[in-house]
């Protein structure tokens, strides 16, 4: 397999935060960066060796032989006309999530990627979070038995809100398409398609959402049961909740931290072993889970098989689509105050 080029546009937070460093870590270059700040324009050249930066998308498009595969990390409501832009110049391209602000925008980038062959992913990275690893080799193991519950919390203690517009953009901003994406995608990938979603939204201290809410149906199994996701996201949590916890006819999987979130968990968390991720609990009984083999840093050498060796796409685009139908349903819930159907 050669060594993949990126094309990457945008080189803040997601840009060169998340984006550049897992390139990085696979070995690969990042041969163009768009960028209008000449502060990032300096960080880009200085962090990759002849990297050529450019002021807009245009230009990028201009000389395609420049890269492999263009990813886009700018603000989400940029994502869609610039998805649309790429897919029709015939560049493979990694959109990073959402893929766009609603659901007709992301049919409207899939069905653009159809129509003209271009390949297209998109950057669900959580999917390869080590608790998501695990609790997939939980499941596989039927070591729960028949489940019925899924929660998942990404809470912090953030009162006072950053200036910045993933907090205060009220059009593409806020948890719902922010965190709300992940944890929709992953009580998917786990359970299967959404049939019916609840939700609650609010803003305590943002002019967007920071207090999110989802309850979602899951169609029934091959075993007739249906299990029910509950999700929150929330920036104005002083007590955050446990990460993980999933409930079946023989006990729970629980995962009480991730990364580098404040716990109330602090003394469980100090007695789990090194190399474990969560808890299998029985009541007062519980036993450390292995943690399952792999991370974020696969995500890249993933899209390179893909790109240059004509692997399996990473991400299949219309998963991506799924996920802004039930936001979408989401925010009817919300405005409604009642349970919306997918049909």
């Amino acid at each position: 397999m050669s060594t993949l080029r990126v094309g990457l546009v945008g080189y803040g937070g997601a840009g060169r935060g998340i984006h550049a460093r897992l390139v990085e870590q696979a070995g690969y270059d990042v041969t163009v960066v768009v960028t209008r700040s000449p502060e990032r324009a300096d960080t880009a050249r200085s962090d990759w060796q002849g990297v050529e930066v450019v002021d807009d998308l245009d230009s990028l498009l201009s000389d395609t032989s420049r890269y492999d595969l263009v990813v886009l990390a700018s603000p989400t409501p940029l994502h869609e006309d610039q998805a649309v832009q790429v897919l029709e110049a015939g560049v493979p391209l990694l959109l990073d999530k959402p893929i766009a602000l609603d659901g007709p925008g992301a049919e409207r980038v899939a069905r653009t990627a159809r129509e003209t062959g271009t390949p297209l992913t998109v950057f669900q990275n959580r999917r390869w979070d080590p608790e998501q690893l695990t609790l997939q080799a939980v499941l596989a193991a039927g070591s729960l038995g028949s489940v019925y519950r899924f929660e998942r919390r990404w809470e912090r203690w953030r009162p006072v809100p950053q200036q910045r517009w993933k907090e205060q953009d009220t059009r593409g901003g806020g948890l719902l398409l922010d965190l709300g994406t992940h944890l929709v995608d992953s009580a998917v990938q786990l359970f299967g398609p959404v049939e019916s979603v609840y939700a609650e939204l609010a803003n305590h201290t943002t002019p967007t959402e920071d207090d999110v809410f989802l309850s979602l149906r899951h169609a029934a199994g091959d075993d007739g049961q249906q299990v029910v996701s509950h999700l929150w996201g929330g920036s104005v949590v002083g007590a955050p909740g446990p990460r993980t916890r999933v409930l079946g006819s023989e006990g729970a999987y629980v995962v009480t931290t991730f990364e580098n979130d404040a716990s109330p968990f602090e003394e469980m968390d100090a007695e789990a072993p090194d190399g474990s991720q969560g808890w299998l609990s029985h009541g007062r009984e519980r036993t450390p889970v292995q943690q399952a083999p792999g991370g974020h840093e696969d995500f890249y050498p993933a899209v390179a098989a893909w790109v240059l060796d004509g692997g399996p796409v990473p991400v299949d685009p219309e998963e991506t689509v799924a996920t802004a139908r039930v936001l979408d349903a989401a925010r009817e819930s919300a405005a409604t105050g009642t349970r919306i159907s997918l049909g």
